[in-house]
């Protein structure tokens, strides 16, 4: 189990928390200050409130990807919140709604998992979807409340994008510039913190190629910005290849912080320090750009990772049924005590499934705390929020802003921000007596986490040794592959992309092992690890990934040439 002091620990802030926030509130003031209150109706501004919180995802896609996603993103939004609107309207029976939106909000959770959306994650679309099943609107308004989400999903979009007229290749030149941030940390680490902040490096690395694959290169211009950042990715993967013995030829820490720097300014492109190793591979820019750097074959995307969560053997299946058994279960321990508002529980609990037991343990923990103090800030607030139509909606958008600030930093404390606007969204209905509905969210609150952990012990992710293991195996298999290209200079040539892919793969495979150690280490009813097996092939992996990183940059100039 964790500690509390870990799981309570701040970090710091993401780099790029303020957009997310500020995107949600402009989306959703729009409607409400031109739409809603001119026309006094500001009871439903819950609804166009629901769709603007899809400008809180996709934020580090590049803008061709980004409207993509957030065309997905806005259906799912609209699709839980009309689903939702439609089981309130037909279902009478309580003890059936919490079923139902408890079934909606597991399959939320694997799709949300399966094509890794990034955060919120799926705790936004379960929020909407149970909180439209308890508004009692008639089946002959759904068309219209429906509407107002898609106005709303419709602004977010608009905001969302409207970034990239000022910065078209913003979000490529940040990722990359982080890879080249944790490079810079992995060659300052100490010793004993080296094989964390590889870790961390090749994630980041990982994440930095998967964003240039999605850039279109159509026209010169992103042609040759991108082939520009590939450089400056390849010179952050480089790091990969040095160890402390080699320390006199590995990049200048203090150098990759000055090209991230440059980055995430809207400068030119900085152009690689000099040096035998920038002019190498300066020159090799041709080549690498022949290797045509894509996902390689039967490599998994889009639709085909949703259909494949939901097969059976998918490792996540069991997570989607520890959400399914444990919202219910909230949700109708909620209505049988007689606790108003139990689709609160279903959402606390949706919120505490996590990947294994001590993540869940430490979401629970960090899901109480920041509810606590989340009902004493409103508490606080309601002679602001009970001042009139400004006064709440001000509050409302401080705390959406304040929610992307703090979440990254630790769950707990955007959370503290998150009640709050759970309980600021009920109040544009019309005002409600405070205590009866500050205690019945502590309770479900309360609820909620308690089941969660419980059903968490209960139901065991009994796939997290089998993912372990076929990340092994996977881990052996591109290892086995990139050693074929070291023995096989053609490839090494840069002339097929055979290379590139065994080098991306064998990069994909190593950090799902890690991830996957990680996941079944975290469950408490696991037999042990192989612990020798997953070092040894993690570090046989690291030297041969080093080892082809190497001898890919050292075959460039001669093909450039």
């Amino acid at each position: 189990m964790v500690k509390l002091g870990s799981a309570l620990s701040l970090r710091r802030p993401l780099d790029i928390w303020y957009k997310p926030g500020l995107s949600a509130v402009v989306a959703a003031a729009v409607p409400q200050l031109i739409l809603l209150l001119a026309f006094d109706r500001l009871d439903l501004a819950a609804f166009t409130t629901a769709g603007a919180m899809c400008a809180l995802y996709a934020h580090g896609l590049p803008y061709a990807a980004r409207a993509r996603t957030m065309s997905w993103v806005g259906a799912g939004m609209i699709a839980g919140a009309g689903l939702g609107l439609v089981a309130g309207a037909l279902i009478h029976s309580a003890a059936a709604l919490i079923l139902v939106i408890s079934l909606i909000a597991a399959i939320q959770k694997l799709v949300c998992d399966a094509t890794r959306i990034g955060p919120p994650g799926n705790v936004v679309f379960t929020f909407i979807t149970a909180g439209f099943a308890f508004q009692a609107v008639p089946l002959g308004a759904v068309p219209f409340h429906c509407g107002l989400v898609v106005l709303g999903a419709a602004l977010a979009w608009v905001v969302t994008m409207a970034p990239a007229v000022v910065r078209p290749r913003g979000p490529q030149r940040i990722a990359v510039a982080r890879a080249l941030e944790a490079g810079a940390r992995h060659l300052a680490a100490r010793p004993e913190e080296r094989a964390r902040t590889r870790h961390a490096t090749a994630s980041a690395i990982n994440d930095a190629w998967h964003t240039l694959f999605l850039v279109p290169d159509r026209d010169p211009a992103k042609e040759a910005s991108r082939a520009h950042l590939e450089q400056l990715l390849v010179h952050a993967e480089s790091v990969l290849a040095h160890t402390p013995a080699s320390a006199d030829s590995a990049p200048d820490p203090r150098g990759l912080r000055r090209l991230a720097r440059a980055l995430r300014r809207n400068r030119p492109l900085p152009e690689l320090p000099p040096g035998p190793a920038g002019r190498r591979e300066l020159a090799g820019i041709a080549a690498e750009r022949a290797t045509q750097r894509y996902p390689g074959p039967g490599t998994r995307r889009g639709l085909r990772l949703v259909v494949d969560a939901f097969r059976p053997g998918s490792p996540l299946l069991p997570i989607g049924a520890r959400l399914l058994i444990g919202a219910t279960a909230a949700g109708w321990i909620c209505l049988a005590l007689g606790i108003g508002h139990p689709y609160w529980a279903v959402v606390t609990a949706a919120s505490v499934f996590q990947a294994n037991l001590s993540l869940s343990w430490s979401r629970a923990l960090q899901r109480a705390v920041g509810n606590f103090l989340g009902l004493a800030c409103f508490t606080v607030l309601l002679p602001v929020t009970r001042s009139g139509d400004f006064g709440l909606l001000a509050v409302l958008w401080l705390c959406v802003i304040g929610a992307e600030a703090l979440v990254s930093r630790n769950y707990w404390a955007g959370t503290v921000c998150v009640t709050q606007q759970a309980l600021l969204l009920t109040e544009f209905g019309g005002y409600r007596p405070a205590l009866p509905m500050i205690t019945d969210r502590w309770i479900c609150t309360c609820i909620g986490v308690v089941v969660g952990v419980a059903v968490t012990m209960a139901v065991g992710n009994w796939r997290a040794a089998g993912r372990m293991e076929a990340a092994l195996r996977q881990v052996q298999q591109a290892q086995a592959a990139a050693e074929h290209a070291l023995r096989t200079p053609a490839l090494l040539g840069g002339g097929l992309p055979e290379a590139s892919w065994a080098r991306d793969r064998l990069s994909d495979a190593l950090v799902e092992l890690r991830d996957a150690t990680e996941v079944a280490s975290g469950e408490w009813w696991q037999r042990a690890l192989p612990s020798e097996r997953i070092t040894e092939a993690e570090r046989s992996g690291h030297q041969a990934l080093a080892s082809l990183v190497r001898r890919l940059a050292a075959a460039r100039p001669a093909v450039a040439a």
